[in-house]
């Protein structure tokens, strides 16, 4: 079974789908938001039973609809990380994803891993917060255009939170700009912003023209709400993504951390850095 619907909308397909999943069965996230591949392993352990769950740090493709019918593909991804729960089942996770999309899979080593390879909540915060009015009116603009060396230098300070938080969990992850590289097929080592007009000028890809994009509904609270989370569990002091997400709250006039409705069904808060990196590696226990 496939999951490929906006992170919004995982917590109710998997409760949907939980009572009916065999343990011989596969489960793919595509992709992995805020520890969602827990969440369902959680509703698996009730009920007596495991299956293996592939999470993948992105999806297969790159696109946009362009008709009813229609998808504009952008582009098809080289590699993409994946991770299985429990660990012990990745040699399933992993042959089940490239049976079905080819040999384009890296196994990671565990949930934290995707959870803290997605680049996708901090590029979407930095341009969405920089570009606002041109969403809210819905303007004509470019995604990438929209990546001015402005917003490059916020995204990167951005970046450099997250990976101080992949550091304190002992997880290693790549940079903004080499999931730029990898995605893009572009050469090691280019700047963020060099790399976004080179995209820009490949076709680009429309911006958003709503503030119900899912750059808010899906990246705010399932992306960077979780972000927060694992900061604080790991002790990293992270000032951009909570200043980030508090300022959308007051552009929003709602509160965005409780829209999240994945974490309030882990309640991870108790938990010390040793117990989640246990938990996600080993799976849940009833």
């Amino acid at each position: 079974m496939i999951i490929a619907v906006p992170a919004y909308g995982h917590r109710m397909v998997m409760d949907a789908a939980a009572p009916y999943l065999r343990a011989e069965q596969t489960v793919i996230v595509s992709s992995h938001y805020s520890l969602s591949a827990l969440y369902l392993a959680r509703l698996l352990a009730e009920r007596g039973t495991a299956s293996s769950i592939a999470a993948w740090g992105t999806t297969v493709v790159m696109g946009r609809p362009s008709a009813p019918a229609e998808v504009t593909v952008l582009t098809i991804r080289a590699r993409i990380d994946v991770a299985t729960v429990p660990t012990a089942r990745a040699g399933e996770g992993h042959a089940a994803s490239r049976a079905l999309f080819g040999d384009r899979f890296v196994e990671r080593a565990d949930l934290l891993a995707i959870q803290l390879s997605n680049v996708n909540p901090q590029a979407h915060l930095a341009n969405a917060l920089c570009n606002l009015t041109r969403m809210e009116k819905g303007e004509a603009w470019d995604t990438y255009g929209g990546i001015t060396e402005a917003v490059s230098r916020l995204i990167e300070a951005l970046d450099l939170e997250r990976l101080a938080i992949a550091r304190a969990f002992g997880v290693e992850v790549r940079t903004m700009r080499e999931h730029m590289a990898l995605s893009f097929d572009l050469p090691t080592g280019t700047s963020l912003s060099e790399a976004t007009r080179t995209v820009e000028a490949r076709g680009g890809s429309p911006g958003p023209t709503s503030l119900e994009a899912r750059w808010i509904r899906e990246d705010l609270p399932f992306g960077i709400v979780p972000l927060i989370a694992l900061a604080e569990i790991a002790g990293v002091v992270a000032p951009l993504h909570r200043s980030g997400l508090a300022l959308f709250s007051a552009v929003l006039g709602r509160d965005l951390a409780a829209e999240n409705d994945l974490l309030q069904g882990l309640g991870l808060g108790h938990l010390t850095r040793e117990e989640l990196q246990a938990l996600v590696r080993g799976g849940w226990r009833k």
